[in-house]
Order: C-alpha cells, then structure tokens, then sequence
C-alpha cells in the first residue's frame, strides 16, 4: 500500500513538472523609448496586475542608454519589443532595417518644438538664425529639418541634447528643442519656474501620426506571431483598466518606478490619459499619408509601402 502511494506521488510529480515546462511562460524583453514615465503607464500596470502572467507572457521592462537605441536594438534582434515612434520606424523601413509595427501605446503625436516663453518666439520664422536642440538622432533632426522646410526657417543650427531637454533650454545652450512632449517635459518646466510655449507639429504641417508604438523585427514577429497579438490585446486591457481606475493606475506606476517624481508625473498623467491608444489596429491609409509626406519632405530618400512594416495580423 505504501510503495502504491510512493508510485502515484512520484507520477503526480513527473505530471506536474511536464505541465509546468509545457506552460511555462514565455519570457521577452521589452525596451523604452525613454526613461520611465507616465506615456508608458499602461505597460507598469498590465505587469504589476498580472495581466501580462495570466496569458502566459513575462515582460521585462529595460531603458535604453542612448535616445535612439530602442529600435535599433530591436531590428538586429537584440531586444524582443521596443516602444518606437511611426516617423522613426518608417525612416528605417527606407533605410532597409528589418522592422515591422504591431500595437499602439500612444496614438496621437505629443512632439513639440519647445522654448521659453521669454526667448520672443512667436512664429516658427522667428527661429530663423537660432540654435535649435533635439532628442532622438535620426529622428528629431530629420523632423526638425521638415518642420523647417515647410515654415520657411532657412538658417539654423542643430545640436543633439539627449536627454537634457531642460538643461539646454535653461542654460541658454540652445534656443528651442524639438522632441519634448507637450504633456511632458512643459509640466516639468513649470514646476521649475520656467514659462514655455511649444509648435504642435501637427499644426504646423506635419501629419498626424502614431507617437508611440510598439516594433520588433520581422523574424521575431514571425516566431511569436501567438505571442504578440496576446500582447496587443494585454495593451488594450491595461489600457482600459487606466481610464476606468486612473487614481489607482497611478499608484501601481509609482509602486513600479519608485524613482519617479510624484508631482510632475501625476500632472503629465492626466494631460497624457486622453492620448493613450483607443485600439490596436494600425491605420494603413494614416500612415501612407505619413510615409509619402516624409519622401514629399526629405525624411526618407525612397518610398516606402507602409503594409511591409505593419503587422496586420489582427486589424
């Protein structure tokens, strides 16, 4: 009778340690665009409330160490996910990186061309002559030189400020930046004393544009296809979960990132909520609109069909 129950023990061991490899979970990392702030909210809570777990996903969550690193680092396969912007993506569809999008984080642009209130900028010409800074090499430079073109800024000099936004303005090493959010870096600014006014580049000729979504390179997408839309769908799940909880939303991002500055966040918090994806689809026609004005404007030197860099699967 013992060795009976020794024999059905030792099965149910076996039975057990089969079925956890089998459902053991997949396991990806996933690179920020920037540091940890409140635009990647949703992705801290679909981890902290298991969302993520129950499908069978472990997400881990890393920064990159330079502004342009994220995309790169996914297109060679280095990381599994990264959070991108649509301009981006397409300029390194047209350089022939091995890219593909696949979700939505943020569905409206945010970038701003950002100044102080007291620099005496009221038109985009009144940059004429001027320093301008920007955030994300390959991107930020390449959008100020269109944002440039169409409003007739025709002398200016660039500088790469990183991450240094508010230092370079409040130094006086640069007159503008292009690439702060306007549900950013401005309550940041104010916090410090510092008054500012921003060009919407959407209002200023640019197209509208997915600002942040999520990149992986085609052989990834192709091994994890499964995987992926789970993950898509998570996105909409914790995203939903923000609007209908958003007290208790922010609490989880600060129990997450414990670093982060309470009161700037929570005021980036409520102006960034409206601007979190309603859905997941990609919107062919948007962004064709937006590749054919970045060949129209210089952004990329060959046109690009934008069904080659998105993931459809699930549209």
């Amino acid at each position: 009778m013992i060795k009976k129950i020794t024999t059905i023990f030792l099965l149910t061991l076996i039975i057990s340690h089969i079925g956890s490899s089998i459902y053991a979970a997949q396991k990806f990392t996933l690179m920020l665009d920037w540091f940890p702030n409140v635009d990647h909210l949703p992705i801290y809570v679909a981890q902290h409330q298991g969302f993520f777990s129950e499908a069978g996903l472990e997400i881990h969550i890393i920064s990159p160490s330079e502004t342009s690193d994220a995309l790169k680092l996914a297109a060679a396969g280095n990381v599994n996910i990264a959070i991108s912007y649509e301009p981006q993506t397409i300029i390194a569809a047209a350089r022939g990186l091995d890219i593909v999008a696949f979700g939505r984080l943020i569905e409206h642009p945010l970038t701003t061309l950002l100044f102080l209130k007291d620099k005496g900028i009221k038109t985009p010409k009144d940059l004429q002559g001027k320093k301008i800074g920007y955030t994300v090499p390959g991107l930020m430079d390449v959008l100020l030189d269109a944002f440039a073109k169409l409003n007739g800024i025709e002398r200016y000099s660039s500088i790469n400020v990183g991450f240094s936004i508010v230092q370079s303005l409040t130094a006086g090493k640069v007159d503008a930046v292009m690439g702060p959010f306007k549900t950013y870096e401005t309550v940041e600014m104010a916090h410090r004393g510092y008054d500012v006014e921003y060009f919407e580049l959407e209002k200023w000729g640019i197209p509208d544009y997915d600002e942040l979504i999520f990149v992986t390179s085609k052989k990834t997408m192709q091994n994890n296809q499964a995987a992926f839309l789970k993950f898509r769908q998570i996105v909409d799940r914790a995203i939903a979960y923000v609007r209908a909880h958003p007290q208790k939303a922010l609490e989880v991002y600060f129990t997450m990132v414990p670093e982060a500055d309470r009161k700037t966040e929570s005021d980036a918090f409520k102006l960034t909520v409206p601007y979190y994806a309603h859905h997941q689809k990609l919107d062919v026609i948007r962004w064709q609109q937006f590749a054919d004005f970045a060949l129209q404007y210089g952004l990329i030197e060959k046109p690009v069909d934008v069904k080659s860099v998105l993931w459809l699967e699930d549209n």
